[in-house]
């Protein structure tokens, strides 16, 4: 399964690891990470002057959705280097439910679907300025990548407290759909879209 929103991106956008000639398995899906995070800063930095005010009402504003994205992929940097995280535990024999209702559709259908964030992942506030969320984002995006390159070259699974067992491929294009989801919330890319 290939997502689309990987199609655009060129050689000199994936940072290879190399074994022989192949590239990794997860090189590809990180890469994906990667220029959705890039995106979601390009989106922040043209919102400067409305990055504290929410969009609506009830809403975040970019310096939350920033926050939001940054400890989602912190999190699941915790998760692919088996470290406790702020997930919920889904109950073991709900988990294959869950991954294949959750998990395995959103990468089939290749969206996010609309879900309400868990308590743990609503920022009251975010980074000051666009800039401070960019180093935030990024510094989050580093430690979710190196988790990532590490339980790959482990050769095992990501063991999801939510999904169980994913591969981390899977479990790399399952964040780089929830960033592009949330690349939706910045007021100019929502007008632009919506006229």
């Amino acid at each position: 399964m290939k997502p689309s929103s990987l199609a655009g991106l060129r050689e000199a956008d994936v940072p290879m690891i190399r074994f022989g000639d192949q590239m990794s398995d997860i090189d590809l899906p990180l890469a994906g990470v990667r220029a959705a995070v890039a995106e979601l800063v390009a989106a922040a930095e043209g919102v400067a002057l409305v990055w504290t005010r929410p969009r609506a009402p009830g809403k975040w504003s970019p310096s939350q959705v920033v926050e939001h994205v940054a400890r989602i992929m912190e999190e699941s940097a915790n998760v692919a280097s088996n470290r406790p995280s702020r997930f919920p535990t889904i109950p073991f024999l709900l988990r294959p439910i869950v991954r294949v209702v959750v998990f395995k559709r959103t990468l089939w259908r290749n969206a996010f679907p609309k879900m309400k964030a868990i308590d743990a992942f609503v920022p009251v506030a975010g980074s000051a300025s666009p800039a401070d969320g960019r180093v935030r984002l990024e510094g989050a995006l580093s430690r979710f990548d190196q988790a990532c390159r590490a339980r790959a070259a482990s050769g095992q699974d990501v063991a999801s407290t939510m999904f169980g067992a994913v591969a981390v491929a899977d479990f790399a294009m399952f964040q780089e759909l929830h960033v592009r989801n949330h690349i939706l919330q910045m007021p100019n890319v929502t007008q632009n879209a919506h006229g």
